[in-house]
């Protein structure tokens, strides 16, 4: 049976939109976005912006937006970062932590006042999407795992989208520290119950207020895949309609765009 659209969003009351793919890709603003951020906001339907990028941070992506003519204030802008800072702020206070990322994931775990340590002696390893890796980081990572001591990830994206294509992003690393080791981390950011878990605090919605708007199955789409929150794919991004045939993962509906969500609201 086919699904109406319209009863896909009857319940939504927040947004929670994904940003490389869905609203942009890379530089290039999509022509759709800013109307359609205009017209959620005449309507008085609320959203977020969510990222599993985790070579940059909030403060990068504020400033993208703005530059891009989309002015939101910080703490509309989630990132994947911020779901893991608050786990091992809260299960790994004091810990030394191996960080394998960018100077930009760098500031965030010392702005949140997690202690990083510089070679395998530290307690723990954090592997992030590093668009600054070195074989010396991956060696260092990985003693510290083979010695039993835990490793987390940020993201598990395999690609990052990018205007000509995509890149390996921290997924793809993580397979590599698995491949040496035979451990795998556990992610933070979308689809992990960590991330909504997170997104539920940070925005006051029950689960069953939100819809997840994104462009890849495996994280956006994922993220809802207990069906109390509604999730939509778009087309514009990594996913291709060809891919639905083979996922495991099941949109609540599929669009061309992000624009299309205006007619069923």
């Amino acid at each position: 049976m086919r699904t109406d659209p319209r009863e896909v969003f009857r319940q939504t009351q927040c947004f929670i939109l994904d940003m490389d793919g869905t609203i942009y890709l890379g530089d290039r603003l999509f022509g759709f976005t800013i109307p359609f951020l205009e017209e959620l906001g005449k309507r008085g339907t609320d959203y977020y912006f969510f990222t599993n990028n985790s070579s940059r941070n909030a403060g990068v992506y504020v400033d993208k937006l703005k530059k891009m003519g989309i002015a939101i204030t910080p703490d509309r802008m989630m990132t994947a970062n911020d779901v893991i800072l608050r786990h091992i702020r809260l299960n790994y206070p004091g810990t030394g932590v191996y960080l394998v990322g960018t100077v930009l994931l760098h500031d965030d775990f010392r702005n949140a006042g997690v202690r990083l340590v510089g070679d395998e002696t530290a307690d723990m390893a954090v592997l992030g999407f590093d668009t600054e890796l070195t074989y010396e980081k991956l060696r260092i990572c990985c003693d510290i795992v083979r010695a039993g001591r835990p490793i987390l990830g940020v993201n598990p994206d395999f690609n990052c989208p990018v205007e000509n294509g995509f890149i390996p992003d921290c997924g793809s690393m993580a397979r590599l520290v698995e491949a040496s080791t035979g451990v795998l981390p556990e992610f933070f950011g979308k689809p992990s119950r960590h991330a909504l878990d997170y997104i539920v605090d940070k925005t006051g919605y029950p689960e069953e207020a939100l819809c997840f708007v994104g462009d890849r199955l495996y994280t956006d789409i994922a993220i809802a895949r207990d069906g109390k929150c509604k999730s939509v794919l778009v087309l514009t991004g990594e996913t291709k309609r060809e891919d639905l045939e083979s996922s495991p993962h099941r949109p609540s509906l599929v669009l061309e765009n992000l624009s299309e969500i205006l007619k069923y609201l």
